[in-house]
């Protein structure tokens, strides 16, 4: 057997900056008073999710407001699309989300 055949070894991990690792967001205490935004994708089983859930959570907390955001938009991050002002004036009035995805 011949010593000249030889394979070079090499990792597959590529060498990047690291992104520090963040916690996630603090949760809120109470959601009496609270605007809960409730983004629902462009699949149609969102919708009635949506209402569903829109509907359960006025019931058990009847303070509370939720306020819409309708994704039409396939595949594709709502940032990256006409709907980008609209979608961070959203974000910037809500206390916590829920996205709902219709599957």
């Amino acid at each position: 057997m011949s010593d000249t055949n030889q394979y070079e070894v090499l990792n597959p991990w590529a060498e990047s900056d690291s992104v520090p690792m963040k916690g996630i967001s603090p949760r809120l205490d109470i959601l009496e008073g609270k605007t809960i935004g409730l983004f629902q994708n462009f699949k149609q089983a969102s919708k009635q999710m949506t209402k569903t859930i829109d509907q359960k959570l006025h019931e058990r907390y009847p303070g509370i407001k939720t306020v819409l955001f309708d994704s039409t938009d396939q595949n594709v991050n709502v940032i990256e699309t006409d709907l980008k002002d609209e979608f961070i004036k959203w974000v910037e009035g809500i206390d916590a989300a829920i996205l709902l995805v219709g599957n």
